[in-house]
């Protein structure tokens, strides 16, 4: 238990003005604030809830003011704790969490104390502290096991060469097939409090099949609500492309490894001059890009809106 009284007059003085200077940064006049109701006999639990936090703390500032004085309070926990650190220690610190990934600031805690011998005694530090060394907490990404670097590479190769050497009556799009109906995912709107929002769950039946292809170059999309995504759609979708550009000599389509992409019929009309006025099309068949799939369905969704039921009854 504090006991109250601790304080001497200048000391005591010093810190009220501290909490009433409204130039102040809030929490250091918070820490004052608190002090004077711990020397006034207000218990740590009292004062804790008077200022909407947790006893532990304020015991926390109370020890700070008793061995470092008003210069204690000054100091907050990341920035005392990072100055602790040397340059060199850092550059250790920088080099573990780069090579071992940890999942929590208390496995970064532990490694600074059992290294540097400097004991954390806040997560918000260490979070500071990491903020500082240009560390972030996120989550990795999902990549295909199938995913070969060689074959990236090379195709990353064969597409930049492409582009440097396309020709003017030449194009280059993405095709793909996306169902923005399938495995509906619901996002937050704005809506009166007392008004219930749903939106209706799809099957496989009621989803749209959405084939259609994007000029990265231009941004522009060519799309096509089908019944079913197969053989018959790509060359609806191919035909559809040719019309788009009646005055290219050439056009690069890049598809993925569909099965329907290498059909007989696919290949036959991909192969051919085409009609009179109308370009032939040169699909490659190789993968494209996750990202190129996503544009395209946010664009089928942008163009396809789903419904959201108000009544829930």
């Amino acid at each position: 238990m504090i006991r109250p009284g601790f304080l001497d007059t200048a000391s005591r003085q010093d810190l009220i003005e501290l909490a009433r200077d409204g130039s102040a940064a809030h929490r250091l006049a918070r820490r004052a604030n608190a002090l004077v109701l711990l020397d006034d006999g207000m218990s740590c639990a009292a004062v804790a809830k008077v200022l909407l936090l947790d006893d532990d703390t304020i015991r926390t500032w109370h020890q700070l003011y008793e061995e470092e004085g008003i210069e204690g309070l000054a100091s907050f926990g990341y920035e005392g704790s990072a100055c602790r650190l040397s340059e060199a220690q850092q550059d250790r610190l920088k080099a573990w969490i780069t090579e071992t990934l940890p999942r929590t600031t208390r496995e970064v805690g532990a490694w600074i104390e059992t290294e540097c011998g400097i004991a954390y005694q806040s997560r918000s530090g260490l979070i500071a502290l990491l903020h500082r060394l240009e560390m972030e907490h996120r989550k990795p990404q999902s990549v295909s096991r199938k995913l070969d670097p060689d074959k990236q590479a090379a195709f990353i190769e064969a597409y930049e060469d492409l582009l440097n050497h396309l020709a003017d009556d030449e194009a280059v799009l993405f095709g793909d097939a996306v169902h923005p109906t399938h495995a509906v995912r619901p996002v937050g709107c704005w809506a009166p409090r007392d008004l219930p929002i749903a939106v209706a769950q799809t099957s496989g039946r009621q989803r749209l099949n959405i084939h259609g292809a994007l000029d990265l170059e231009t941004g522009k999309t060519r799309m096509l609500e089908v019944a079913t995504v197969n053989a018959a759609s790509t060359i609806m979708l191919l035909m559809a492309i040719e019309a788009m550009y009646p005055s290219k000599r050439m056009i690069h389509l890049f598809l993925d490894n569909a099965r329907y992409h290498h059909a007989k019929l696919v290949a036959s009309l991909a192969g051919e001059a085409g009609l009179p006025d109308q370009a032939p099309l040169h699909p490659n068949l190789l993968p494209a890009s996750g990202s190129d799939r996503t544009a395209l369905g946010v664009d089928a969704q942008a163009h396809h809106p789903q419904p959201m039921s108000q009544d829930l009854r």
